[in-house]
């Protein structure tokens, strides 16, 4: 039996499917597009979990003039889990999606264009090496990033604007910087280290957006010369 990783030589390579086989890719690529579409959604839960804690956030925070900040710090946390759990997510999606791209980039586009699947791009060697050796085809920190991108810088900026925003008119405006880092004490720990967290805290995120933006643009100008799906 020859080796299924081994070259194949011209003169077996496969120039057409048959009529049973186009059948089954079909059905092949609306399982696909189930799944992608399943696992998107999965994604909009997790943003929803995002954008009902940070309410429930503000809400406790600016209830009252006394009320503490203290809970538009903690809910961070819960920010960034459901981010990092987003994140996870993508990855899975990401495969379902890219699979059914590529067959509509190379199976149904050019069938419905000239009639011909270019069976000699050989492109179906490549889905079918994914199907028997399945793996992410972005890394977790590219996921954290597009999901940034997408959503979560915003809500990422809305935590930071309500935590400075109630520092800054509860009890009563401020007067002076020097009062609003007072005002930034959370217990033992200081008002200055929590600003200088909360400055880190978004430009660290919002870094991690760009570097993935970039890389995906740099991704996309070399599409033209690599197989890779995704």
């Amino acid at each position: 039996m020859q080796d299924p990783d081994s070259p194949v030589a011209p003169q077996d390579e496969r120039k057409t499917l048959t009529a049973a086989e186009i059948g089954a890719v079909a059905h092949l690529y609306r399982g696909e597009v189930y799944r992608s579409t399943i696992w998107r959604t999965r994604l909009d839960t997790t943003t929803n979990w995002s954008v009902v804690t940070l309410g429930v956030a503000l809400s406790i925070s600016f209830a009252e003039p006394d009320a503490s900040p203290l809970p538009l710090v903690l809910v961070g946390v819960l920010i960034v889990f459901f981010l990092i759990l987003e994140a996870r997510r993508y990855r899975y999606f990401n495969v379902w999606r890219a699979r059914a791209r590529w067959m509509e980039t190379h199976f149904y586009a050019p069938l419905l264009h000239d009639g011909d699947l270019h069976m000699e791009e050989n492109w179906q060697k490549t889905l079918a090496s994914d199907y028997m050796r399945p793996a992410y085809h972005v890394s977790f920190l590219t996921a954290i990033g597009r999901r940034i991108r997408r959503n979560y810088l915003w809500i990422l900026l809305i935590q930071s604007l309500a935590f400075a925003g109630k520092i800054a008119v509860h009890p009563t405006p401020v007067t002076s910087f020097e009062e609003a880092l007072r005002r930034a004490d959370i217990g033992p720990i200081p008002g200055e280290a929590i600003v200088a967290f909360t400055v880190l805290y978004i430009l660290a995120w919002a870094g991690l957006a760009v570097w993935s933006s970039r890389a995906d643009a740099q991704k996309a100008r070399a599409r033209g010369t690599q197989t890779s799906m995704g």
